[in-house]
């Protein structure tokens, strides 16, 4: 019996709600090799099940540069001593143990960049960390064979700084997602605590964050009668939307949930009545963010409610699935997201998005990696 090689799939997080990471690993198992995915372990961390070998570093740190170094240096004494083909390594925070255990070790290794990481706001803020991981991008990455992004404007860049030819996979949903069966999304809004007479907005993610329009959108609140914001996930910005909602009355109107397991989180979107993705132009990975919650939203069959940048408004507009905000301000926000409600027509939306499906699937994303495995 012949052995399947082995990928080494590498990520900094705690494997949990990472649903990118495991569609790769899924494809990676369908493609016939067999993935090893290689995280962190938080005193916060559930256990997870998965169907491939896992690995999680309990590391004595948790944030900052010494995090990270100290992450690297377990994850390059880890490939050093492992059986493996290759390593896929996601996000540039895990590229330097990557490339150096793979240059040791003589295996080839594939870059999966989730994001323009050097332009992270985080690093906005840190001229130091921004330039060591800016210099760590440029000592790698004109020497990487085979690179991946999530969408044509990041891959742009890419091109453009360092030459490399750079592969497009975007972050969408399975058409038939592991693990669920067919309709099994809905859930009555009485078995998830919503009220049935609302239009509920939603917001999700592990990046609700500052300047990604939710301070506003929950001002909007105050001016928006029949509505209700539901917010599930985490970020930055929670402890300041909170304290928005106490000071303003607003608790009526806005809702908030802890980030969930993702096949939880779908009963939720499906349930609400428009998603929404109202990123600013205030940095460049922001400028050209194409979130996997839009295409959620699109696959609940539900309308996006999106800011006027280039991706999101490219899908929204090629699909027909929703509309585009042209302010900030919360008070214009709020009437044309009401006005929007009062005027859209839900059946039409609804066929746009089942058509659209046909062709936004994780199954047709991964034949990237079938392209990259096999050459």
């Amino acid at each position: 019996m012949t052995r399947k090689k082995k990928i080494i799939v590498t990520v900094t997080n705690d494997l949990t709600h990472d649903q990118r990471v495991r569609k790769v690993c899924h494809s990676l198992m369908k493609l016939g090799y067999e993935p090893h995915l290689v995280g962190r372990r938080l005193s916060t961390s559930r256990p997870i099940e998965r169907p491939y070998p896992t690995t999680r570093f309990k590391l004595i740190f948790t944030k900052g540069a010494i995090f990270y170094a100290e992450y690297n240096l377990r994850l390059f004494l880890f490939l050093l001593f492992r059986k493996y083909h290759s390593i896929h390594a996601n996000d540039l925070d895990t590229l330097l143990a990557a490339y150096l255990g793979g240059k040791v070790r003589g295996k080839e290794l594939v870059y999966d960049s989730h994001e323009y990481f050097t332009e992270v706001p985080e690093l906005a803020e840190n001229p130091f960390a921004k330039r060591t991981w800016e210099r760590i991008e440029e000592w790698i990455f004109p020497t990487l064979s085979q690179v991946i992004t999530v969408n044509e404007s990041i891959a742009n860049l890419y091109k453009e700084k360092y030459g490399n030819q750079v592969h497009v996979m975007r972050n969408i949903p399975e058409e038939k997602p592991q693990g669920m069966e067919p309709n099994t999304t809905k859930v009555s809004r009485a078995a998830l605590g919503l009220p049935a007479d609302k239009t509920i907005l939603i917001v999700q993610g592990t990046g609700i964050n500052v300047d990604r329009g939710n301070e506003e959108l929950v001002e909007a609140m105050s001016y928006m009668d029949g509505f209700l914001l539901l917010i599930i996930g985490s970020g930055d910005v929670l402890p300041r939307l909170k304290e928005t909602v106490l000071n303003e009355g607003l608790k009526e109107k806005v809702i908030f949930k802890d980030k969930m397991p993702y096949e939880q989180l779908k009963f939720y979107t499906a349930a609400s009545d428009g998603g929404i993705s109202i990123d600013k132009d205030t940095n460049v990975n922001y400028r050209f963010s194409l979130p996997n919650k839009l295409f959620d939203f699109i696959h609940a069959e539900i309308p996006c409610i999106v800011s006027d940048l280039p991706e999101v408004k490219k899908i929204v507009n090629e699909y027909n699935v929703g509309t585009l905000l042209s302010s900030h301000n919360p008070k214009e926000m709020a009437e044309e997201i009401t006005r929007y409600f009062q005027s859209y027509d839900k059946e039409q939306l609804q066929a746009h998005a089942r058509k659209a499906v046909s062709y936004l699937t994780w199954e047709n994303e991964e034949k990237v990696l079938k392209k990259i495995y096999k050459d």
